[in-house]
C-alpha cells in the first residue's frame, strides 16, 4: 500500500472476494532528460519554446509546491537554458511555486523542490493568496466567477506551466490549466472554485474534462490571461517519468490525459461492500486534508452503506489551521453539510472537509495514520485504527461470502469505475 515514502505491506488471503484494482503504468523512460529537451524543441500544438522565447523581455514558469511530486530539477534546467539562449536574461526569470492556498515553500524545502543550484541562482517566489498587494484582478468567467491572480503572472511578457498529470477528483485530470487555477489564483477566486456548488456539481469528477464546470473555468481563465507554453509530465507508481508533454497549454494536457487515462483506469462490474485503499503516498498523503482524495476515489466504487479502510501517513496532522478548526467543528456529516449551503458561507480548505464528509453520509470510513490522534481522528467521525492488517484482517472476516471487496494499493492514483452498459466503450 502506498503510505508515505516507504510503503506498507499487506498480506490477502487467497479470497474470491477480493478484486485489486491496479493501474498499467507505462514503461519508464530510459532517457527522461533527453524527452524533455526534445519535448520542448518538438511540441505539440505550438512552436518550439525556443521561437516562443525569442525576443521576450521576461519571464515567469509555474511549477507545483511540495506537495506534488513534480520532478522539478529534471524540467527546469532544459526550459531555463532554453528560454535563456534565447535571450530571455536570467535576473528576468521568475520560478513561481503554485501554492494555491497551500503554505509556502522556502529554505532546504525549496532547495529540494527546485534543487540547490536553481533555488541559489533564480528568482523563485511563492504564491500567496491572501495578500491583495500581489494579486490583481483579471475579469470574469462566463459563469461569473471573479478572476483574481497572482500579478507576478499576469504582468510576465512570457508565461510557463510546468507540472505532472493524475488523475484528480474535480478536474478529472491535474496538469495544464490547473497550475493558474487553483495554483496562482486568490483566495477570493478560489471561494468559488471551492466553493459548495463546485465541489458538488456531478460533471467534477476523475476522468472527466468534456462535461466538467471546474476544468472549463480552467480553461476559459487561461485563455484570459495566456499561457505561452506548458511541460507536463506522467509519473509511475516509482514516481519514474513515462510521458512529457509540451506545447500548447490545452492540447498538449489533452495529449497527456489520453495518454494516461487506459494506465489510471480501472473497471469494476459492480460497486464493492468495502475498499482498502491509502491516501496515495508521499508527498500526497502529507493529511488528513489531502487524503480526501483517497476517500473520495475509493467511495466512487463502494455500495451505500459499505465501508473504506485507508491508510494515510498524515505526517502534518489534519491539515492547515482553517481545515482543522472547521472538520474538528463539525456535530455530524450531515450537519456540516447544512452548515456549508447556508448563504454567505465559505471558509479557505472547506472543500476537504465537505469531500469527506459527503461520503460519510453513505459510508464508513476508518482510517490509518501515524500524524492524528485517536482523539482527533473520531472527533473527525471517522474510526481510528492503530493497526492497519488487523483491520483488513477483521474486515474479511466479518463480511459475509457473498461480499465484494476492492483493494486500492494507489488510492487516488488509480480511478475505479463501475461498468454501465456501453459506459466504458464511451
Amino acid at each position: 500500500m502506498a503510505f508515505g515514502r516507504e510503503g506498507m505491506g499487506l498480506d490477502l488471503p487467497d479470497d474470491p472476494r477480493i478484486t485489486v484494482l491496479e493501474g498499467k503504468d507505462a514503461p519508464a523512460l530510459t532517457d527522461p532528460a533527453g524527452e524533455v529537451e526534445r519535448s520542448i524543441a518538438s511540441p505539440i500544438g505550438s512552436a518550439p519554446l525556443s521561437e516562443i522565447a525569442r525576443g521576450r523581455r521576461d519571464a515567469c514558469i509555474v511549477i507545483s509546491d511540495v506537495t506534488r511530486p513534480v520532478p522539478n530539477k529534471l524540467i527546469l534546467p532544459p526550459i531555463l537554458k532554453t528560454i535563456e539562449a534565447a535571450g530571455v536574461p536570467r535576473d528576468k526569470i521568475t520560478i513561481l511555486i503554485a501554492t494555491g492556498l497551500h503554505r509556502p515553500n522556502e529554505g532546504r524545502e525549496l532547495e529540494g523542490l527546485v534543487g540547490a543550484s536553481i533555488a541559489a541562482n533564480y528568482r523563485c517566489e511563492n504564491h500567496f493568496a491572501q495578500r491583495p498587494e500581489t494579486i490583481v484582478g483579471v475579469g470574469k468567467t462566463r459563469g461569473g466567477i471573479p478572476v483574481e491572480l497572482c500579478r507576478r503572472y499576469v504582468e510576465a511578457d512570457m508565461k510557463i506551466l510546468t507540472g505532472f498529470i493524475e488523475p484528480h477528483m474535480w478536474a478529472g485530470y491535474s496538469g495544464g490549466r490547473k497550475a493558474i487555477l487553483p495554483g496562482i489564483a486568490s483566495a477570493h477566486t478560489m471561494s468559488f472554485m471551492h466553493g459548495f456548488k463546485m465541489v458538488a456539481d456531478p460533471g467534477c469528477a476523475y476522468d472527466e474534462l468534456k462535461h466538467n464546470p471546474f476544468h472549463r473555468a480552467g480553461i476559459e481563465v487561461s485563455e484570459m490571461v495566456g499561457v505561452d507554453f506548458i511541460c507536463n509530465v506522467t509519473l509511475d507508481a516509482e514516481k519514474r517519468v513515462t510521458g512529457v508533454f509540451s506545447g500548447h497549454f490545452e492540447r498538449a494536457h489533452e495529449a497527456g490525459c489520453d495518454f494516461l487515462r487506459p494506465q489510471a483506469v480501472a473497471w469494476v462490474d459492480a460497486p464493492f461492500d468495502a475498499v482498502i485503499t491509502s491516501g496515495g503516498g508521499a508527498p500526497l498523503d502529507v493529511s488528513l486534508y489531502q487524503t480526501a482524495k483517497g476517500i473520495t476515489g475509493a467511495a466512487d466504487v463502494l455500495r451505500d452503506g459499505g465501508e473504506v479502510l485507508i491508510c494515510s501517513e498524515c505526517g502534518e496532522g489534519l491539515g492547515g489551521r482553517e481545515f482543522t478548526e472547521l472538520t474538528l467543528s463539525a456535530e455530524s456529516p450531515q450537519e456540516f453539510l447544512e452548515r456549508l449551503q447556508r448563504p454567505g458561507f465559505y471558509v479557505i480548505d472547506q472543500w476537504g472537509a465537505q469531500e469527506i464528509y459527503a461520503v460519510m453520509t453513505r459510508v464508513k470510513v476508518c482510517l490509518h495514520s501515524k500524524g492524528i490522534s485517536a482523539e482527533d481522528t473520531r472527533r473527525c467521525h471517522i474510526e481510528p485504527v492503530a493497526d492497519f492488517a488487523k483491520a483488513a484482517r477483521a474486515l474479511f472476516g466479518r463480511l459475509p461470502a457473498s461480499a465484494r471487496i476492492g483493494v486500492i494499493p494507489r488510492g487516488p492514483f488509480t480511478i475505479g469505475r463501475v461498468r454501465r452498459g456501453l459506459r466504458e466503450a464511451a
